[in-house]
């Protein structure tokens, strides 16, 4: 059977929803299909360990999506019309240290410096100037997410600003360069170094050198912000504002090949052998490594195949999920609290080496963990009275030699609630309803644009980011078959909840059909919520 519409998309990620919803508004018919039972890709809130339970399977920070004009100016009127609302906790972080002292960051920044003050005056002093200097630039890196080619480089950016040459080297360095060099004291360095690690970015790598200023200061003015009722609560939003529009949003459908006619893409062809065509594009969020797979070699050309085989997937995760009858409880110089987040850090060095084992594919402990728990400032997640948390790790997607994931999962779980249990330990086995954990390999299963529970859709190293994601000559949306668009994490500017993949996608497609994107894209005046 044959189904038709303007545009088709393959994937049902926050992206791919963000893009559907901005052609909707253009006037463009569009049908978004996914193979999970629920749309969200990454940002779903699922009930799949109690009832009752809402659970943040993947994303559940929103803080770098908030200087998206798609919730900044709420251009869809998701805000507005469809009740998304964020929260900004406080504290933002608790990070545990190996010595058992603590750094918490709060959002009141003078309180922050004084936390790190009790280590190191000077690196107090260095923290204020980290976040003043960024404040300084951030337009600048911020005019770098738009679409590839849409605007000057960031060179040319830079060169034009008075510290600029500063900001290139930094830019070029990597992440633990940085710290080190602005920093003295361990336990501030090792703070820095888990803030910067979050993306799965290899802190000791050329490339990664913004991240310590970027993601502290995002996290020092707008916390770890997250929506109420759950991550799922931005794309429920999205669809809601697809289907009263006319769009149709569509689970269960496994998209397995694209239908190529006269070398253009017109549709996509699912599991079921049910056919979508397009009758003006398709756009796919389907994680380019699955892509190549869906049309013949020809179709996409050999650099376009050279770019993806030699792409690099990005670092893997082990995730566990607790429900529970209390939050963390953390030990602060304020007394005891709780937060959206906490984790543990090793020292710097430590960090650095274990973190390159795992690149190498050893079997090491973790480098680092982080703990949400965001029913700690949000009960509506939850029955009354109760909570729930769950912990990452970094982790190589393969079990060691001789074992089952089956067999190590348990061990692995139990090893990482220990290690937060130094800076929550009343997270006792009372305290705990029902747990599961997910390896790697689980996550995948689960969401197949998680290859080997790869999370942030590809590495953002230098190789792999800005006009080299996903493929050099590829990186504007467009591509090597005409007719075909990508999005997703990995487009540029890459994996978390930002959005701007989704809405760059949008930009290029609407100009494409001859369509003023600031127009089109424009807030339209408020209206009474739609039904």
């Amino acid at each position: 059977m044959s189904h038709t519409a303007d545009i088709v998309v393959a994937g049902a990620g926050h992206n791919s929803l963000i893009t559907a919803a901005y052609l909707q508004k253009a006037g463009f018919s569009c049908v978004v299909l996914d193979t999970r039972r629920v749309p969200g890709g990454a940002s779903t809130t699922e009930e799949f360990l109690l009832p009752g339970f809402r659970i943040d399977g993947c994303s559940t920070g929103h803080t770098l999506i908030q200087s998206n004009p798609v919730i900044a100016d709420d251009e869809l009127g998701l805000i507005a019309d469809y009740g998304l609302r964020y929260i900004d906790p406080d504290p933002v972080y608790h990070v545990g240290l190996p010595d058992g002292e603590a750094v918490t960051l709060w959002l009141d920044l003078d309180r922050t410096c004084e936390e790190i003050a009790r280590f190191s005056r000077a690196d107090a002093d260095a923290y204020r100037r980290l976040i003043a200097e960024y404040d300084e630039v951030k337009h600048i890196f911020a005019q770098t997410r738009g679409p590839i080619g849409s605007g000057p480089a960031l060179e040319a950016l830079l060169d034009a600003h008075p510290r600029g040459r500063i900001w290139m080297r930094r830019n070029a360095m990597s992440a633990w360069e940085v710290i080190r060099r602005e920093f003295e004291d361990p336990h501030v360095q090792a703070f820095l170094l888990w803030v910067a690690i979050q993306t799965l970015a290899p802190t000791d790598m050329p490339g990664s050198g913004l991240l310590p200023y970027s993601l502290t200061f995002a996290r020092q003015r707008r916390s770890w912000t997250i929506p109420v009722g759950g991550s799922g609560q931005l794309t429920d939003a999205l669809v809601r504002y697809i289907e009263d529009r006319g769009g149709s949003v569509r689970c269960g459908e496994n998209v397995t090949r694209l239908l190529i006619e006269g070398g253009r893409c017109v549709g996509v062809e699912t599991a079921a052998g049910e056919h979508y065509l397009a009758r003006k594009a398709v756009v796919s969020t389907i994680h380019v490594e699955h892509l190549i797979d869906m049309a013949p070699a020809e179709a996409w050309g050999e650099e376009f195949i050279y770019g993806v085989e030699t792409y690099d997937i990005g670092g893997s995760v082990f995730t566990s999920y607790y429900a529970s009858t209390e939050p963390p409880i953390f030990e602060t110089s304020q007394g005891p609290t709780s937060s959206v987040a906490c984790g543990v850090a090793e020292w710097p060095e430590e960090m650095i080496r274990l973190e390159r084992d795992i690149r190498d594919g050893k079997w090491v402990r973790a480098p680092w963990i982080l703990c949400a728990s965001p029913s700690a400032v949000d009960p509506s997640r939850t029955p009354e009275g109760k909570h729930w948390f769950k912990i990452l790790a970094e982790q190589v997607p393969e079990p060691p030699a001789g074992r089952t994931w089956d067999g190590v999962k348990p061990e692995l779980a139990a090893e990482h609630l220990a290690r937060i249990r130094r800076v929550a330990p009343n997270l006792t086995d009372d305290v705990i309803l029902a747990s599961l954990a997910k390896s790697p390999l689980d996550l995948e299963a689960d969401n197949p644009h998680m290859i080997r529970g790869a999370m942030h859709g590809g590495s953002r190293s230098p190789a792999f980011s800005g006009a080299n994601r996903p493929v050099p000559g590829w990186a504007s949306h467009r591509m090597p078959i005409p007719g075909l668009y990508q999005t997703g994490a990995t487009t540029h500017p890459g994996g978390s909840v930002t959005g701007f993949p989704g809405r760059n996608a949008a930009i290029v497609m609407l100009q494409d059909f001859g369509i003023d994107p600031a127009e089109a894209m424009a807030r339209e005046p408020a209206t009474a919520a739609v039904k």
